[in-house]
């Protein structure tokens, strides 16, 4: 407990003093040679020794600013009247941008910046699990500022959601809030299957007190609501309750501090046959083979409706309580969820987990065809032998991601305690604070945009809107072809030109055919004193799963300019281009 206090200890909000560094970097070492004398688990060395030379680091980084200070104020004099370090003042705007921007509801802020002290003391007053928490802040991807501020890039919508909810003192009740902005993750990118250090994600969220299981159909709905309006092919939203999860693990006899680590290993069952998870509970965590066996009876179930029946017919799991209570919610939730008309698009499953502590109801993730693992025959084909050194300790092996899918597009549940974790924080160690229960979504845009982009191709999809490109033939004209462009744009139509003087011919058909822009038109000398222009319709084919224009004799069509707009709206090429 002294190194997992001591840990979260040293990101606090002040600037570190040269003699707090020195302490801090002594005290530092004499526990990590404590640790080391009493032969402590690797993991908690590992994040000892780590810590130590982020001290040292941090003390290189600060002695020269220390020693530049000193000989400042010897220059001074003493100087009655001292000033907050500038760093500090800096810090504190940045704090109330971040506070503002998590909101969903004013983005005065671009830098996504939130800080690791106050989010890691947060997530651990809530988390049973020091080695998860440990795990997520190796996630974070992490920064230094002066005066000894450690900050971590966003990480998720929900954290600063609930620290938002928290500043505003609980009185945004029973809101509903949608936010779309990047996230980050210090991970290794696999630009294939979607996994990326940087990528987009759509939050959708209902805080506050409502009737049971209301708020959970809404989120379940929604996302059955916006697959199928993207056309994103077949479906599945897989639930789960993590109520029901604890309530297997404590009836499988699961030791009350394996179960986040347990539970963990069970996530992976969508990306590793059965064989291979069981080895890690057992050989790797250390849980006993029977009890593993037992878990497997359970989780490798999934259904509907009926699965639920079934589970309330085993008396072991209904006189467990937190196993009745998930059971109960998850009978009243396929009720509502009857009436919102998207139960065959839901799947009972019992092997979602889901990685995050902060869960505490109902959990949910979508998965299509396109991103769905592959088969088992795949999952256990023989893996390419890795020189890295084996994981020590409750350590989770990363899963290979070429053995894989993309992974889950939407995911999300309910977190009822954050937002009090993170009010208790600001109060005082370990001191009840008021709450505000959520439940909420994050859609992953980027994997979606993945998957829809083959589809989209064939369809005729094209990477801008533009519609009609103005060209000149002879001299330049770009008066007159800026004067058709606003026509055009004023009639609804989105128009550009390529903004040189004199463009070459072939310089202005080649932006056309990059952007596979539908219309050409063309002006020149004769077609002015005329009042029309020529009009030269593109179109493309897939061939060999490649679009290629296709070439024609076609001169083009000369069109009154007044009946331009008219014209180009009422064409076959306008309408399938909306």
């Amino acid at each position: 407990m002294l190194a997992h206090r001591l840990l979260f200890s040293l990101g606090r909000r002040r600037p570190f003093s040269m003699s707090s560094l020195e302490e801090l970097v002594a005290t530092q070492t004499a526990l990590f040679n404590q640790l080391r004398e009493s032969k402590a688990e690797a993991s908690v060395l590992d994040e000892a020794k780590k810590k130590l030379g982020e001290l040292k680091n941090l003390w290189r980084f600060q002695k020269p600013r220390e020693t530049r200070r000193r000989r400042t104020e010897g220059r001074s004099g003493s100087g009655c009247c001292s000033k907050r370090p500038r760093a500090h003042a800096t810090l504190v705007q940045l704090r109330w941008l971040v506070a503002k921007t998590s909101s969903g509801r004013s983005r005065s802020a671009s830098r996504p910046l939130v800080g690791v002290a106050s989010t890691h003391r947060s997530l651990s007053a809530r988390t049973s699990s020091p080695t998860s928490m440990a795990k997520t802040r190796n996630s974070f991807s992490t920064l230094w500022i002066r005066g000894g501020e450690q900050l971590a890039l966003r990480y998720d919508h929900t954290v600063p959601l609930a620290r938002y909810l928290a500043m505003a003192g609980g009185t945004n009740t029973q809101s509903k809030i949608w936010q779309v902005g990047k996230v980050y993750r210090r991970d290794n990118p696999v630009m294939s299957k979607g996994r990326m250090r940087e990528f987009s994600q759509a939050d959708f969220d209902i805080s506050g007190v409502w009737d049971p299981m209301i708020p959970d159909g809404e989120i379940i709905s929604l996302v059955c609501t916006v697959l199928t309006k993207l056309n994103v092919g077949e479906f599945t939203v897989k639930i789960n309750h993590r109520k029901i999860l604890d309530g297997i693990f404590e009836v499988c006899g699961v030791p009350a501090d394996k179960i986040r680590s347990i539970s963990s290993a069970v996530d992976k069952l969508d990306k590793l046959p059965w064989s291979e998870v069981k080895k890690e509970m057992t050989a790797e965590k250390g849980l006993d083979e029977e009890v593993a066996d037992k878990i497997g009876e359970y989780v490798k179930h999934k259904g509907g409706p009926a699965l639920l029946e079934q589970l309330l017919a085993d008396p072991n799991l209904t006189a467990n309580a937190s196993a009745k209570q998930g059971l109960d919610e998850m009978g009243l939730l396929f009720t509502l969820l009857r009436a919102y008309d998207v139960v065959d698009k839901l799947s009972f499953d019992l092997s979602l987990a889901r990685g995050l502590d902060y869960y505490t109801g109902i959990i949910y993730e979508a998965v299509v065809a396109a991103s769905a693992p592959p088969a088992l025959d795949a999952l256990t084909a023989p893996k390419p032998k890795s020189k890295k050194p084996k994981k020590d300790g409750d350590e989770d092996e990363e899963v290979d991601d070429s053995q894989v899918g993309v992974g889950s597009i939407a995911a999300g549940g309910r977190y009822d305690n954050l937002v009090g974790a993170f009010t208790a924080a600001a109060a005082a160690e370990g001191k009840k604070a008021p709450s505000i229960p959520c439940i909420g979504i994050s859609f992953g845009l980027d994997r979606i945009f993945a998957l829809l982009w083959p589809s989209w191709v064939e369809r005729g999809g094209r990477t801008k809107g533009t519609i009609a490109y103005v060209m000149a033939a002879g001299d330049g004209l770009l008066e007159e072809r800026i004067k058709l462009v606003r026509e055009l744009r004023d009639g609804g139509i989105k128009a550009d030109f390529l903004a040189k003087s004199k463009p070459k011919p072939k310089a202005q058909f080649d932006v056309i055919e990059a952007d596979e822009v539908p219309f050409a038109v063309i002006i020149g000398a004769d077609e002015l004193k005329r009042g029309e222009v020529t009009v030269k319709e593109q179109t493309w084919q897939i061939v060999d799963g490649k679009r290629e224009k296709v070439k024609n004799a076609d001169q083009g069509t000369a069109i009154s300019r007044a009946k331009l707009v008219e014209w180009i709206k009422s064409s076959a090429a306008y309408q399938t281009s909306l």
